[in-house]
């Protein structure tokens, strides 16, 4: 028998043989073989009367295998059913004593080697939330989140009558989007943009680009509307400054084309008859999506001059979209499809390259179909997307028709970099014919700078300046921060 069990056998015999305790209930022998056999069992197999079917099995396994702690009879027996002495439990007691000692021993041993990597981390973390104190005591906001968008375009297009339509023009838009959310779920979006687009009649040649923005270098209100959600697939926005397009007016575009947004008619997914994107005011939308089936609804309302017509009056110049979108897989690439509706009330449809909103003034109606695949790896083969749109005046035979098909091939040469091309119809006025072609390479200097040259071709131009064949070039560089 160990001292520390003889001592723990011996005081408590006395004890009860002072209090007049007989030999059958010290049973000092049975202690006394229980404590001399803490060492024997280094497996719960070990135990005659223990079996896996036991409900104590597995703790006893623990107590056992892993800790040390449960000692049995040198008739190899655990004898689980039988009633535990005070002596008994302070040799269990001290043999888990004794390995809990020598886990503290090494516990302090690790510590002591690595105290000086110890001290390491614990000055890091006490840096790390001085860091953290230090910016959310300066943090613009913690509810808003400032994003940068800027875009430098020069170029110059030939085909104008005159010469004068001919130079070469420096041009910038820049964009500051605050988006602010107050319950993690919904969205306050403020757009504040300027531009120089549109200064003088050299800058005609370039207004048709898609990030083509004029307000004499004047810093205006862009966009300003609300999104929120109402129950789990319906989400509603509403705003004085709002478009067809935005978020939560309209479930999507049905395109892949372009990566970097180039002649603004391609914009339009080849649904320009339904993105109506020339125009925004005072709107309400909404996005309702069927669960995981891929597919969504929307419908919107935006009352061009409502600051000055009211909204829903006969004069008011407004348009209605209406969209059934589709986004899935197929044949091992991403698909997306859309089909949709609009209603224009005294105005045209956009329609990508005409400005002269010959258009205006007239109801219409517009249809639109649309569709794009692209592949899950950048390779050889191109995502490819294409779209189809028509209008007609309200009670007329008049239609105009338009179209589009654009192709892009990601990560070329490099990652990150892309190249593609688009040719299409894109409608005018006078007549249904022109065709309109581009060609880009988007070259990615870093993941916040990208810089694209593009040339262009327009057949049976309808600016301000009519021609009947504009062409050009320019190289767009994007800023994002």
């Amino acid at each position: 028998m160990k001292l520390f069990q003889q001592l723990l056998v011996a005081p408590a015999a006395l004890g009860l043989m002072a209090a007049g305790a007989n030999a059958a209930e010290l049973n000092i022998d049975g202690v006394s073989d229980y404590a001399a056999s803490a060492d024997q069992v280094t497996s719960v197999a070990q135990f005659s009367d223990v079996y896996p079917t036991d409900w104590a099995y597995q703790a006893l396994s623990n107590l056992v295998e892993q800790y040390g702690c449960v000692a049995g009879y040198p008739s190899g027996s655990f004898s689980g059913n039988r009633a535990m002495t005070r002596y008994e439990a302070a040799a269990l007691l001290n043999a888990c004593l004794d390995r809990v000692t020598e886990v503290t021993d090494q516990l302090k041993s690790l510590i002591s080697e690595f105290d000086t990597e110890l001290a390491i981390i614990g000055g890091k973390v006490d840096g790390l939330e001085a860091r953290i104190g230090g910016l959310e005591a300066t943090q613009f906001s913690t509810t808003t989140k400032l994003k940068g968008y800027s875009a430098w375009v020069v170029g110059a297009a030939e085909g104008f009558d005159g010469d004068e339509g001919e130079g070469v023009t420096f041009s910038y838009d820049l964009r500051l989007a605050l988006n602010t959310s107050f319950t993690g779920e919904d969205m306050l979006t403020t757009v504040l943009r300027a531009g120089n687009f549109g200064g003088s009649v050299w800058d005609e040649g370039l207004t048709f680009v898609e990030t083509a923005f004029g307000s004499g270098g004047a810093l205006k209100v862009g966009r300003l509307f609300y999104t929120f959600p109402v129950g789990e697939n319906l989400t509603v926005t509403a705003g004085p400054v709002v478009r067809t397009d935005d978020a939560g007016m309209y479930a999507g575009y049905a395109t892949f084309y372009p990566s970097d947004l180039l002649l603004d008619f391609f914009t339009y997914g080849g649904a320009w008859a339904t993105n109506n994107l020339a125009s925004q005011g005072a709107g309400l939308g909404g996005v309702y999506t069927f669960g995981d089936s891929g597919f969504s609804a929307s419908g919107n309302y935006v009352a061009w001059t409502g600051d000055s017509t009211g909204i829903g009056r006969d004069e008011t110049e407004s348009t209605s979209s209406w969209q059934l979108f589709y986004e899935g897989e197929v044949l091992d690439g991403s698909f997306l499809a859309q089909a949709g509706f609009a209603y224009a009330q005294n105005v045209g449809l956009t329609i990508g390259t005409n400005k002269a909103g010959a258009m205006a003034g007239e109801d219409r109606f517009g249809y639109s179909l649309a569709a794009a695949w692209a592949p899950a790896d950048a390779g050889f083969v191109p995502s490819v997307s294409g779209g189809w749109s028509m209008s007609d005046p309200d009670g007329s035979d008049e239609e105009i028709h338009g179209w589009y098909v654009g192709l892009e091939w990601s990560d070329v040469f490099f990652d990150g970099n892309s190249f593609g091309t688009a040719i299409g119809q894109a409608p005018k006025v006078e007549d249904d014919h022109n065709k309109i072609w581009e060609v880009f390479y988007k070259f990615a200097v870093t993941d916040n700078i990208t810089v694209t040259p593009t040339y262009f071709i327009i057949d049976e131009y309808s600016g301000a300046l009519t021609s009947d064949y504009v062409h050009g070039a320019y190289l767009k560089t994007t800023f994002t921060f």
